[in-house]
């Protein structure tokens, strides 16, 4: 046979080699972890031998390489293969010659690694036909061509090329015209569009292989090129005379590699349409093809032989390509091999009834037939295996371990659907050691892709005998993988581990098992759910026969789901997670009905055990009623557990279909067997709280439409009767919060459920006067009250306060008593017990707030509440006295810590928030400067304290430790809505480092949301924190140690604010020069050391802090920064080069740094710029100017200055403005006497000075300097300069030595 292009098969060659010594996929190929180092590996070119993976006795498993036959044997080639050969060989001899002039570089071609292998020749009738055309005399060689030459492609239909004579062309690469050109005929062009189906390309396609299969062949060869993103063409010059390596190596010389984009990694919906596209067009192509021409000898060897070698190259997106068409290939084959395995089934039932008739009635032509079509049928099956292992060793045993993920994630995948389709061929353990080994892999999705790969196989029970040595093997580390960290992995793992219980329920252990019980406590939803489906499988499997014949103690047959919920209830037990109970029910809510089965719950606990049945104890009651509310909570909901929520929060019509149709059945259920749940568990406060709050969770309405007002009755006395006896905090929460839920106004059993309440808190205000009244009687008869008294008057005003905070009992007229009784506590006067007083803030606390909703309600009807105004005007300012008095006094720091509380709730409540109402202005309540300092010493005091009680059990510790985070949460909260200045929060700042562990993620988010409301004040704030604490290391009047721990901590402290800036320098821009320039002049100030006079300034040492915040500013900043720091101490000042001096040259060094690579700029003058008549005015103020340190919020009064008398005239200079592009138009005027002004104004020409934040970049402007002493000169010159020092102020002005410079931004 003669083959006109591509790789040519040759009989003799040997497969590549086989994967000896596995690498794991955590190993790059080189060792270096990037892929553009890959050692090119030669690929040999497919040859349609028989050949099946080998199979050997030993571990597949194990560590032992991995060995295969290695015998070799000749055989005698029949005649026709030898003329064949001699053809061939002449035929290599005259192509040489023709690429000896083509192309000079031959090293590229590495010869294939010669391998031992068991070789077998098959004669089939496509091999005779082949020698037979190989015996014909061979068309005459291409002429040797002495430079490149390209063809030109004349398109006769979709897919057909017909191929002109080469057209010479100047040697060299392609114009980049010609190599952008696209050809709209061309395969790529049309399946990319997919404006036409890819059955009908595929059947042009095949017609134009019919009439040329050369130009066939070239089209889909340019295909695979163009789909890795190539503009290169492969001519039939190329095609007919140069080897596939040679080709691809061209190819690559052509490669685009700038963008590193090729379009299986592109995004759009276009390249995603075309990677669909893509792999269907092959599988089609197979598919089409599978009947005769995959076995013509020339498509497949070609098609093969290319994607090998594209497959091997350096080149990502030749090799990503490749592959994925190899793998999509191998698939292709894989389904044509399971055709042709059925009719070969077929045709030898066929073969054999015909055969087993009696000779008379068989048909000998027949047995001929059949005999012939089942030779034929066999002979296809072992071309298909042929190529397949071909495949297999040549392209996944090299792609499988690649450096790209994508391709290991290609690999994985296809190989699945292989072990799937064929199992015959490929569910074998010398395949499945490659998923093994590819679990370990270091990328999620390639793990995750292993997994997939393997779930089918284990689902289906005829593989599983195939999949005993795998799992053994394996196991472990499929089980260690549902702790993965990749959440889609832990998922697939736990589902994988499912089907391993199915089918292989021996081989998990009982470690194993608990491994996954723990997950259904994940805070991962679909991790959580998946070991819930484990359990099901696991532990809560239906066995109706455990409870047959099983009755309750009155004879009511016990239902199914009985005994797996006392499974669940011991389980929950068992894992000790009493708080999270919310979480397995979450886990199981979904999958596992047992867990709606109400009337299986409320059997278990209103029911008496029969005498075949243990009673549930208090622990497992409790864990049940537990279980039952939180079903009950999420059946009526909808909604998950906190910290468990899906990203998509809005319940489809489905879900919320579901949710009401729950609700509905718990509501008829619960109605009617609560009230009883509540009279057997009275007696039980933890019982009882979670039992209240089942109606909150009631469709209302059912109460009426299914004439339940009975039940309702009942409910409400029962709540009565549990809070006159309970005092439990959380019973009495909850029940006052159920009972604000029944008397929602609009519900029909509202007037009902509002009388109930009435009488309620009549109740527990009579009980609390009565109280009051008595204790006050005892105490002004100066007798001491006992413990009833004690009690009576802690517990009514307990209930006060709890009830007062879901309803309004400002019409019971207690506030006055109430806070009589914080008068005298805060004096020390006949005060009530610790515990009462502070019952009595809280409920003063929240009789202020219905109040104002009140006030609210009044004015939206429209009344005149200018009465009711007043009253909570003069209450809340001398309720805010009060505390404010109490928080100061110190003497007890529970009253301290609620009346902290307190100021902080009602500031937030009575903000200027309150003032978009105009009617309820004067409610606002602003800190005034004390009160901000006593909510900061309260935080210093009690909050940033260590902790010396090591007796103290942990979970004490844990409480104490939350009681502070809410105390700084609450004041946090103050500066993050801007309630109080940015500049308060510069105590909380400094401690950032220090108490790291315990509050640090509130002070970041503090500092986050300071520098979102202004950065510069944000800045300032933090420079106020490190010069705090930089006078803290100098209380002692010492000198700092720079290597002192105290030292370094405080570097760190700069260091983490450094970081909290992010990379926008241009954003941060004036943030960091306002810091810089705080942290210089705090140096520098005093200058004089009274200690040393020859000495640095006592505070030079904080120059080397201001170090870590350098690089962040701009390179053109550093020189400003530098001019400054230059003007208030001069580098070259005597001794300036010793120690002490030292953060003064760091600092200096640090700036200076990188100023080479800015580009040079001709003045320190174009700054800013300012008319001739505000010369005088910026002299005047240039020393007050010069010691402004802070911004608008702590002292707005120099740039007001400086800038009012300005804004006039920039308000005419707009005004006469045409709308065009923002830009800068200076005149620079110089003066007569440049050193009187310079040394006062030098520093105005700062972007240090007091500005707010820029908020747009403005473009580079030209500047033109005219001398000021003659209005009729000439001489200009013409400069660059950065105007985002200007910002959006519109004017500045400064003065330098030379020249006044002033500016206008135009819009």
């Amino acid at each position: 046979m003669q083959r006109r292009g591509g790789k040519r098969i040759r009989m003799d060659d040997p497969p590549p080699p086989e994967y000896e010594s596995p690498m794991t996929p955590m190993t790059p190929l080189d060792g270096s972890g990037t892929e553009l180092q890959e050692p090119y590996t030669p690929y040999t070119p497919y040859s349609n031998q028989p050949a099946t993976p080998l199979h050997t006795g030993s571990d597949m498993y194990g560590n032992s390489e991995y060995s295969e036959a290695t015998a070799s044997q000749a055989y005698q080639q029949q005649q026709q293969q030898q003329l064949y050969e001699q053809q061939t060989q002449q035929f290599d001899v005259q192509q040489q010659q023709t690429l000896s002039s083509y192309d000079q570089t031959g090293q590229y071609d590495q010869p294939p690694t010669p391998v031992n292998m068991v070789t077998r020749v098959r004669v089939t009738r496509a091999r005779v036909r082949a020698a037979a055309a190989a015996a014909a005399p061979p068309p005459p060689p291409p002429p040797a061509a002495p430079a490149p030459m390209t063809a030109t492609v004349v398109t006769t239909r979709r897919g057909g090329l017909a191929v002109e004579e080469p057209k010479k062309r100047r040697p060299g690469r392609r114009p980049m015209s010609e190599l952008m050109a696209e050809d709209e005929n061309s395969l790529y062009y049309i399946i990319r569009q997919g404006k036409v189906s890819l059955q009908a390309v595929v059947d042009d396609w095949i017609e134009s292989y019919k009439v040329n299969r050369d130009a066939a062949l070239l089209s889909l060869m340019q295909f695979f090129i163009n789909a890795s993103g190539c503009k290169g063409k492969i001519t039939s010059y190329m095609q007919a005379s140069m080897e596939h390596a040679a080709i691809i190596r061209r190819m690559t010389e052509e490669f685009d590699e700038e963008s590193g984009e090729y379009p299986l990694i592109m995004t759009g919906q276009t390249w995603k349409k075309f990677r669909n596209n893509f792999c269907d067009f092959v599988q089609i192509l197979v598919k089409q093809c599978q009947y005769s021409i995959i076995y013509d000898q020339y498509l497949m060897d070609n098609v093969i032989s290319l994607l090998t070698g594209l497959s091997d190259s350096q080149v990502r997106a030749f090799r990503h390509t490749a592959t994925l068409a190899a793998m999509k290939l191998m698939t292709a084959l894989v389904d044509v091999a399971l055709t042709v395995s059925v009719n070969l089934d077929n045709t030898q039932r066929q073969y054999e009834a015909e055969r087993q008739k009696a000779r008379d009635k068989r048909a000998s032509d027949r047995l001929e037939s059949l005999m012939s079509k089942r030779q034929e049928l066999e002979e296809n099956m072992d071309e298909i295996k042929n190529m397949l292992t071909y495949m297999f060793k040549s392209v996944f045993v090299h792609r499988y371990r690649d450096t790209l993920p994508e391709i290991r994630a290609i690999c994985m995948a296809e190989i699945g659907v292989w072990m799937k389709k064929f199992h015959q061929n490929f569910l074998d353990d010398s395949y499945l050691k490659y998923i093994g080994w590819t679990l370990h892999d270091k990328v999620g999705e390639v793990r995750l892709k292993c997994l997939q790969a393997l779930q089918p196989l284990y689902a289906s029970e005829e593989l599983k005998g195939k999949l005993e040595l795998f799992t053994s093997k394996f196991k472990d580390r499929i089980v260690a993988m549902t702790l993965d960290k990749e959440y889609d992995v832990a998922v697939q793992a736990v589902r994988l581990v499912i089907s391993i219980l199915k089918h292989h329920r021996d081989i998990l252990t009982d470690k194993d098992c608990e491994h996954v019980y723990e997950l259904v406590y994940s805070s991962h939803r679909a991790v959580a759910q998946a070991a819930g489906e484990f359990l099901n499988e696991r532990l809560f499997v239906p066995d109706e026969e455990a409870v047959a014949g099983i009755r309750t103690k009155r004879g009511k047959k016990r239902l199914p789901n009985t005994p797996l919920i006392r499974d669940l209830v011991q389980f929950f037990i068992e894992s000790e997670l009493h708080e999270h109970g919310a979480y397995l029910v979450d886990s199981l809510i979904e999958s596992n009905e047992m867990m709606k089965d109400w009337e299986c719950m409320t059997d278990l606990l209103l029911e008496e055990p029969g005498p075949s049945e243990e009673a549930l104890d208090d622990r497992q009651e409790t864990s049940l009623i537990e279980i039952m509310v939180c079903c009950i909570r999420q059946a009526a909901t909808g909604e998950p557990p906190v910290g468990r929520g899906p990203t998509r929060k809005i319940l489809s019509a489905k879900e919320i279909k579901q949710v009401q149709d729950d609700k509905l059945r718990l509501t008829e259920h619960y109605i009617q067997t609560l009230p009883a749940m509540l009279d057997k568990y009275r007696a039980d406060p933890e019982k009882l709280a979670n039992l209240l709050s089942i109606p909150q969770y009631f469709e209302l309405d059912i109460y009426t439409t299914s004439r339940q007002e009975t039940n309702l009755d009942l409910l409400l006395k029962k709540m009565a009767s549990i809070v006159e006896k309970h005092h439990d905090t959380d019973v009495l929460e909850t029940c006052a919060k159920t009972l604000e839920l029944l008397c929602t106004d609009g519900n029909a059993i509202f007037t009902r459920c509002d009388v109930a309440r009435s009488t309620l808190i009549d109740m527990v205000v009579n009980k609390y006067k009565e109280a009051v009244d008595d204790w006050r009687s005892l105490i002004e008869g100066e007798e001491t009250p006992d413990e009833d008294e004690t009690f009576n008057v802690v517990y009514s005003l307990k209930k006060v306060a709890t009830f007062y905070n879901c309803h309004n009992l400002g019409n019971w007229g207690i506030w006055d008593s109430i806070f009589k009784d914080i008068s005298d506590a805060k004096d020390g006067n006949k005060t009530l017990p610790e515990e009462a007083v502070r019952y009595c803030i809280s409920a003063g606390f929240f009789a202020i707030l219905w109040d104002l909703h009140h006030l609210e309600e009044v004015m939206e009807s429209g009344a005149n509440g200018s009465v009711q105004l007043q009253q909570l005007k003069s209450r809340l300012h001398t309720f805010m006295d009060t505390m404010k008095e109490m928080l100061m006094s110190g003497q007890n720091q529970s009253y301290m810590e609620e009346a902290y509380l307190t100021l902080c709730d009602l500031l937030v409540v009575f903000c200027e928030q309150l003032a978009s109402n105009s009617q309820l202005v004067d409610l606002v309540y602003e800190p005034d400067r004390g009160l901000q300092i006593q909510l900061n010493d309260f935080i210093q005091n009690y909050v940033f304290i260590m902790e010396e009680d090591d007796e103290q059990d942990e979970h004490s510790k844990i409480e104490e430790l939350h009681k502070r985070r809410n105390f700084l949460a609450s004041f946090c909260k103050l500066i993050v809505y801007n309630m109080m200045p940015t500049k308060v929060a510069a105590d909380v700042f400094k401690h950032y480092v220090k108490y790291y562990n315990d509050y640090g993620d509130i002070i970041k988010a503090t500092l986050g949301k300071a520098r979102e409301i202004n950065k510069t004040n944000c800045a300032r704030t933090m420079a106020i924190s490190l010069t705090m604490l930089f006078r803290e290391l100098q209380r002692d009047g010492t000198r700092i140690n720079r290597q002192s721990e105290d030292f370094i901590s405080l570097k760190e402290l700069a260091k983490r604010f450094a970081l909290s800036f992010g990379l926008d320098a241009v954003k941060n821009r004036e943030a960091i020069t306002a810091l810089h320039r705080e942290g210089i002049l705090f140096s520098v100030n005093p200058l004089e050391n009274s200690e040393d006079p020859t000495g640095p300034p006592p505070n030079l040492p904080f120059l080397e802090i201001l170090t870590e915040f350098t690089n962040k500013l701009l390179k053109q900043d550093k020189r400003v920064v530098l001019t400054f720091l230059d003007r208030r101490i001069a580098a070259g000042m005597p001794s300036s080069r010793g120690e002490d001096w030292q953060p003064l040259l760091m600092y200096r060094n640090s700036l200076v740094h990188g100023e080479t690579d800015q580009p040079p700029v001709t003045s320190k003058r174009a700054y800013s710029r300012k008319k001739k008549e505000y010369a005088a005015e910026e002299e005047e103020q240039g020393e007050e100017a010069e010691e402004a340190t802070s911004d608008q919020e702590f002292n707005t009064g120099r740039k007001r200055r400086l800038l009012s008398s300005r804004s006039g005239k920039r308000r005419v200079q707009q005004q006469h403005q045409p709308h065009k592009e923002r830009k800068l138009d200076v005149r620079v005027v110089k003066h007569e006497k440049p050193q009187s002004r310079g040394k006062k104004c030098s520093e105005n020409a700062m972007l240090l000075s007091s500005e707010p934040s820029i908020q747009e970049e403005t473009s580079l402007s030209h500047l033109s300097m005219t001398p000021s002493s003659g209005k009729n000169s000439k001489q200009q010159h013409s400069f660059l300069t950065s105007t985002r020092l200007f910002g959006n102020s519109g004017h500045r002005s400064f003065v330098t030595n030379d020249f006044t410079v002033t500016g206008y931004q135009n819009d």
